[in-house]
């Protein structure tokens, strides 16, 4: 099998395997949110779920939308259930990410939920904060 790397010489072919999916499925919310920083920025590329007329939102405690992402598309898919059965994972350019998306979810005064499971944890951050640990990260390979 032939693998493609990114322009940070990372393979890009990665996938989680079961096992793998399980532990971090199970880790609290900051590291959750720590692995999906370390491997959006290893990918160049994040997850979020696409249904017939758009990208899926959840909401937080105060009623503020949230756009969910998720560093592979498997922890995607293992969210599409319930209200979110129709939809499918789809990739973002970590590209697109930072240059559209962050400045449009500021515009429309939403949140991200970072790294949703399957029992409705997520870390909810403004497109501010995830920017800079981003960035941050992105500096390491500088």
């Amino acid at each position: 099998m032939t693998s493609s790397t990114s322009t940070r010489g990372i393979d890009v072919a990665w996938m989680p395997n079961p096992k793998e999916i399980e532990a971090v499925l199970r880790l609290g919310d900051a590291d959750r949110y720590s692995y999906l920083i370390k491997k959006v920025v290893d990918q160049e590329e994040l997850w979020s779920l696409w249904e017939e007329g758009g990208w899926v939102l959840t909401s937080d405690d105060q009623g503020r939308e949230l756009v969910p992402v998720w560093p592979h598309a498997k922890y995607a898919e293992i969210c599409a259930n319930g209200v979110w059965s129709t939809a499918g994972p789809r990739s973002i350019s970590l590209d697109a990410w930072l240059a559209r998306w962050l400045p449009g979810i500021t515009r429309d005064h939403r949140g991200i939920a970072v790294f949703p499971t399957p029992n409705n944890r997520a870390v909810a951050v403004d497109a501010d904060r995830l920017s800079a640990d981003i960035e941050e990260e992105l500096a390491n390979y500088e």
